[in-house]
């Protein structure tokens, strides 16, 4: 307790003695305590003394439709009273069914078999596991190589963490890491699409012996700063890993479930058919619309068929003690739901009114590359000190933000709960903590 008894700095306390909070550095910590929550409300969390702040960011990209979202809470109680839990080796669930032959059908059929797992990384380690074991069950184990794009970020479980390029997380472990190809990323501030292209198609061309897979992540990549590219760079990648008999994993961990403008980011590239989907797309975060932790793998026939044997070493033995949870998926499943009843139509509408609100920003002296790809917003600081994420994420809480710059780029990724007197304000938020901070 502080002198005047709030409650906010004893529980901040409290956490900081007993929780190792992620991606903090605890004595850092120490200075600047943790944000004690109490509620979440529609786009709004509270703390425990009742001020309010906007969720910009989607409580790390997770949350879709608000906080405690009447939707999402029956489904997950209706499930609770029914089947909270059981193991999907050697049994299944109508939720998890459902949910496969969901997702699998939003593809056209062309990735028909869905893994589960528990969260972004762990999607990641499946999907790298598979790619693997499918090309050895092809007698190619020498196809074991992974290729990933400068500043890509693909989770922090060891195989994830060997195929992240984002230095604070990957430098102290890196004695630990399997070794992977790095290219450069097409990124639109620098024009540079034709030139990341070439690089890869001549890595292919000298190493596809030795490659299971490309990973991306589709349209933008978000760690990095949300450096954004085209659906065009897309096409002409899965052309590439095609021609040269190479997988290639959609990482839509951050990405998918409309953050773009469409459910599948990779729909951006309009594919016409099977061969023009990747060979894995995976899904984790909004899945479940911030509610329970869930990832999906989603995998085309061809993977599926190379571990079809009567041999258990063919076999694909990989598990967590939660794969396929029946709360997590009965979520997922009322979040397709929303989808089905014309979300992207509406994710449309909200970008736009973010457009328009931000729109004045892109003639600040201080803004660089404001840019945008469907709800995500960004723009870039180059003048600023190189503290200014962790001064910019404490000034916005005076102005009800909870905002999370990420180096110099500031960026939102909101609820899908944006209108335009919401979509006017936030922008006079953000414009009243830059004006605080630089």
């Amino acid at each position: 307790m502080t002198n005047n008894g709030s409650l906010m700095p004893e529980l901040a306390a409290r956490s900081l003695a007993r929780v190792w909070h992620p991606c903090t550095s605890m004595a850092r910590a120490a200075q600047r305590p943790p944000l004690p929550l109490a509620r979440g409300e529609g786009p709004w969390l509270f703390d425990s003394e009742g001020r309010r702040y906007f969720d910009a960011i989607s409580s790390w990209w997770v949350n879709l439709f608000g906080h405690s979202d009447e939707g999402l809470r029956a489904a997950i109680t209706a499930q609770l009273n029914t089947l909270p839990h059981a193991m999907l080796a050697g049994c299944t669930h109508e939720p998890v069914v459902r949910l496969a032959e969901r997702l699998c059908a939003r593809t056209g059929g062309a990735l028909a078999h869905a893994s589960f797992g528990s969260d972004g990384a762990s999607a990641v380690e499946i999907a790298l596991k598979q790619s693997f074991h499918a090309w050895r069950n092809q007698g190619r184990a020498g196809k074991r190589g992974f290729v990933a794009l400068r500043g890509g970020y693909h989770g922090e479980t060891l195989g994830a963490l060997s195929v992240t390029d984002v230095a604070i997380f990957r430098d102290a472990y890196d004695p630990l890491l399997m070794r992977s190809r790095l290219v450069d990323a097409p990124d639109s501030r620098l024009g540079n699409q034709d030139q990341a292209l070439a690089a890869l198609a001549a890595l292919l061309a000298s190493e596809a012996d030795q490659l299971a897979a490309v990973l991306i992540e589709p349209l933008v990549q978000g760690a990095a700063g949300m450096v954004m590219h085209s659906p065009d760079y897309l096409r002409e990648l899965r052309r590439l890993c095609t021609a040269h008999g190479v997988h290639l994993i959609a990482d839509e961990i951050a990405v998918g479930c409309g953050r773009t403008g469409r459910f599948f980011a990779w729909s951006h590239t309009e594919p016409a058919g099977p061969a023009d989907w990747p060979d894995f797309l995976l899904l984790s975060k909004g899945i479940t619309g911030g509610t329970l932790p869930l990832s999906v793998v989603l995998g085309s026939e061809a993977v599926f068929q190379a571990f079809w044997s009567d041999d258990p070493t063919r076999a694909f033995l990989h598990s967590h003690s939660y794969t396929g949870n029946p709360l997590a998926c009965a979520a997922a499943n009322a979040v397709l739901d929303r989808f089905d009843a014309g979300q992207e139509a509406r994710c449309a509408e909200q970008a736009a009114w973010l457009a328009q609100a931000f729109a004045p920003l892109a003639q600040d002296p201080r803004v660089a590359h404001l840019r945008q790809r469907g709800t995500i917003l960004a723009f870039d600081l180059p003048g600023a000190a190189a503290d200014v994420a962790e001064r910019f994420h404490l000034a916005g809480r005076a102005h009800g933000l909870l905002i999370r710059p990420i180096g110099r780029t500031v960026y939102l990724m909101p609820p899908y709960l944006v209108d335009p007197p919401t979509a006017a304000w936030l922008a006079e938020a953000v414009t009243d903590t830059l004006n605080d901070v630089v």
